[in-house]
């Protein structure tokens, strides 16, 4: 699977779906399962050096502002066919897109990241994680 490295704040925001668009100064062809790679970087609060989701990418788009262009990178809602958490799985970052073997891979047992399955998994498999 294609995979991205993302300081740890930035990828628990799309984990819990806060952050619906990952901005980049480069573009991408790539559509599909993207798995987010915690960076190392420690902040407290956040699971850094895992992965915890995967982001499905349906559209990149060009902007601009007073800095110049960049692109959003669209990631569809954590339901059933779109963006799905995984059971945590130890990641060295890399930068670019990179390829991560998809026999680690685990989705979790559930669509609805707002279910009851969800909350107890966070407490199960992601507060033990926590920095």
């Amino acid at each position: 699977m294609k995979a991205l490295s993302i300081h740890p704040d930035a990828a628990l925001d799309i984990m819990l779906g806060q952050k619906v668009e990952e901005y980049r100064t480069w573009s991408t062809p790539y559509r599909g399962d993207l798995l987010i790679c915690n960076t190392a970087k420690k902040i407290h609060g956040t699971v850094p050096g895992y992965a915890l989701c995967v982001a499905k990418i349906y559209d990149v788009i060009e902007r601009h502002d007073a800095d110049g262009k960049y692109y959003a990178w669209k990631i569809a809602p954590f339901t059933k066919g779109g963006s799905y958490w995984i059971e945590p799985i130890k990641v060295k970052g890399q930068l670019k897109l990179f390829n991560v073997d998809d026999r680690l891979i685990n989705p979790a047992p559930f669509s609805r990241i707002d279910s009851k399955a969800a909350a107890k998994w966070l407490v199960q498999k992601v507060e033990p994680l926590v920095y």
